[in-house]
Order: C-alpha cells, then sequence, then structure tokens
C-alpha cells in the first residue's frame, strides 16, 4: 500500500495498459499518454498523475473490479462498465469521474481502516489485517463493494460533477 504509481517502471505502465484494454478491449490505447484516458474518468491526458493519495494499489483496484470482481466474470463486467459508462439510473449530465473515483476510494478504505500507520492503532485495522491474512481479496472485494455503493449513494443524491470532491459515501464513515 506504500507502493507509489511511477510512470518509469515497466510493471506499472503494463497495468495501466492492462487495465486500458479490461475496459476497452476492442480499442488501440495511443499511448500512455493520451486525451483517450479522459474516456475513463482521468483528470487529463496523463493518468499517472491521479494516482497521488491512492498508489499504486488503486490502479490494481481498478483493474481487480475490471476483470475479476467475483466468480461469475460477466457480472463482474458488467458491474464495472455499468458504472464506468453510467448506465444505470437517472444519470447527471456531468457525472463524477469514473477513474478518479476509483482512486479517491481507495484512499478513502486505506484512512477508514488506518493501513497506514505501521502499527495496529484500531480494532478495526487489526481485524481487517487478520481477514487480509486469510484472504488476500478482501481489499479488493470491499473495494468493489465500495465503488457499487457510491454509484448508489449518487443517484439517490442526484449529485452532478461538482459534489466529486465534497460527496460522503455513508459506508466509510468510521
Amino acid at each position: 500500500m506504500k507502493v507509489y504509481f511511477d510512470a518509469s517502471r515497466q510493471d506499472h505502465q503494463e497495468a495501466l495498459r492492462a487495465l486500458w484494454y479490461a475496459t476497452y478491449p476492442d480499442q488501440e490505447l495511443h499511448g500512455l499518454i493520451s486525451d483517450q484516458w479522459k474516456e475513463m474518468g482521468w483528470q487529463g491526458k496523463d493518468p499517472s498523475t491521479d494516482f497521488r493519495g491512492g498508489g499504486f494499489i488503486s490502479l490494481e483496484n481498478l483493474l481487480f473490479f475490471a476483470k475479476t470482481f467475483t466468480i461469475m466474470r460477466s457480472i463482474a463486467q458488467t458491474s464495472f462498465q455499468l458504472l464506468l459508462n453510467k448506465q444505470g439510473g437517472k444519470r447527471a449530465t456531468w457525472e463524477y469521474p469514473f477513474a478518479a473515483a476509483g482512486v479517491n476510494i481507495t484512499y478513502m478504505i486505506m484512512q477508514m481502516l488506518d493501513l497506514h500507520s505501521s502499527k495496529p492503532r484500531t480494532f478495526v485495522r487489526a481485524v481487517f489485517i487478520q481477514m487480509l491474512s486469510e484472504d488476500e481479496w478482501a481489499f479488493d472485494l470491499l473495494y468493489c463493494v465500495a465503488f457499487m455503493v457510491l454509484d448508489k449513494q449518487w443517484l439517490e443524491k442526484s449529485a452532478t460533477y461538482m459534489d466529486f470532491n465534497v460527496f460522503d459515501l455513508p459506508i466509510m464513515k468510521a
């Protein structure tokens, strides 16, 4: 969780490409810096600038959601694509930026569970660390559920793009 996204690392570049092709399997990527990334909800044409708070794990979370969330792969891809393309419910003209929201969700979960600290300071963190030792996908699964809750709450509150920075997830309040 303390690994920052590093655009110069080959494995980080490959993970970013993998996210692109998991999201848009039939669309060629023109480069790691391209206006195409805005389609996915990155704030600009260089997604590497959006990983500040969430680090590399936020890219891994997005990739997990896009590729392997749940045993039934088609449901996972459907959930990811429905949220990415804002297809469910009455949508606003200007929605939340999908990929940037994903990075923020990673960061919120890490904060909520106190995962940045080196010692367990809370009972919740200790329990979650135990869960991770028993199931390495626990964080990724929590992430996917939190993303779906964000979208549900977004729709219920009729939020708009301008609400993104102040939007709170009730599930994230500890």
